[in-house]
């Protein structure tokens, strides 16, 4: 691989189209030259979730256009593309194969390599897309609509989990309790918006290990707490869940963020304590909750320890973490893109299998 060259990244795991182009010269850290985002919620709110073959279809429609768009952009052409990454797994098996089919076919077609990449790999490493760019070592809270983990980072590849959910993750903790209290799709954000007019101390709710000897993570008896709250609140009022609403309601969001933000941010300290690092890099989905942040600023500042975040656009999935994540890869020599164009996807994937 040349010492300057540029690499395409996809993302179709789910419900977010995404692509962008980066730039990688020589050991610097690559440099975001553009990316586009398309996102499907407005689709699936119909349904109250995502429908995997409606998110397949929307993905062939956009990708294209959307690669035109960051190639324009950045003032590059499809020649000046060295490298087509693309999220390989974990995610939805049609959406991954549109952005896998899709990747192979233009590396195909240009006769240049391609590159699978994981999409937690992808939100792990994407605060590298920040303006205050992380540096290693650290512990790493990956924290998402479908994981919630712990690890230290040691470097590209180099990762051990010290703790993950052993049941719902956080980001389906926010989603299920704003399904139960009615808010709709995408629920997490909509709770998190009602939360910031209610109490946060309203209600006692669990916090679920939370004072455990270990580094795990548990959310569904939070999820069910919630849900006998919610029955209790709405049989007084002489209504069903749904008619739940007002401040009563604002509370019981705000009580429920609070239980997983707590759960959330005593948890990594935990782990900068256990593992003796003063850095601390919060990636995925639940990291633009302006909760988490908030809470983890305080505690870090106290104890000096350094928090990176990604930049709020770049906490949803996107191209960019992609093409970022292969050319961190590539770039630390611990694997090679590949001209070999069959490809396959691994709509589940531990990270695990992954490391260096």
């Amino acid at each position: 691989m040349a010492k300057d060259y540029c690499v395409l990244g996809i993302e179709s795991s789910c419900d977010e189209t995404g692509v962008a182009l980066v730039r990688v010269q020589g050991q610097d850290l690559p440099v975001l030259l553009a990316h586009a985002l398309y996102s499907q919620i407005e689709m699936h709110q119909a349904y109250g979730g995502v429908v995997p073959e409606l998110a397949s279809r929307d993905h062939i429609r956009r990708v294209l256009p959307l690669t035109q768009e960051v190639l324009q952009a950045s003032g590059k052409t499809l020649q000046d593309v060295d490298v087509v990454a693309f999220t390989r797994g974990p995610g939805l098996a049609g959406a991954l194969l549109v952005g896998a089919g899709v990747a192979c076919a233009l590396g195909a077609s240009l006769a240049k390599p391609v590159l699978g990449v994981h999409h937690l790999e992808g939100h792990l490493l994407s605060p590298f897309l920040s303006v205050d760019p992380p540096e290693f070592p650290f512990v790493a809270l990956l924290v998402s609509g479908g994981h919630t983990q712990l690890m230290q980072v040691d470097g590209v590849g180099r990762y051990q989990i010290l703790g993950e959910t052993i049941d719902d993750a956080a980001g389906e903790a926010f989603d299920k309790s704003a399904k139960l209290l009615g808010l709709g799709y995408p629920g997490g954000p909509a709770l998190s918006r009602l939360a910031e007019m209610g109490d946060p101390v309203a209600f006692k709710l669990p916090r679920p290990l939370l004072h455990s000897d270990n580094l795990d993570f548990s959310f569904a008896g939070l999820k069910t707490a919630v849900m006998v709250q919610a029955k209790k609140l709405a049989s007084a009022q002489g209504c069903a869940v749904e008619g739940l609403h007002g401040q009563v309601l604002a509370d019981l969001a705000a009580s429920t963020q609070a239980a997983i933000v707590e759960v959330l941010v005593k948890k990594s300290l935990a782990a900068l304590k256990a593992t003796g690092l003063r850095r601390l890099v919060v990636a995925g989905g639940v990291g633009a909750n302006h909760s988490l942040r908030e809470q983890l600023n305080l505690a870090c500042a106290r104890r000096g320890v350094r928090v990176h975040y990604p930049e709020l656009h770049l906490c949803t999935d996107n191209g960019a973490m992609i093409a970022m994540a292969a050319a961190m890869r590539l770039q630390s020599g611990i694997q090679l893109a590949s001209e070999v164009y069959a490809f396959d996807v691994k709509p589940r994937w531990p990270l695990d299998e992954i490391m260096a």
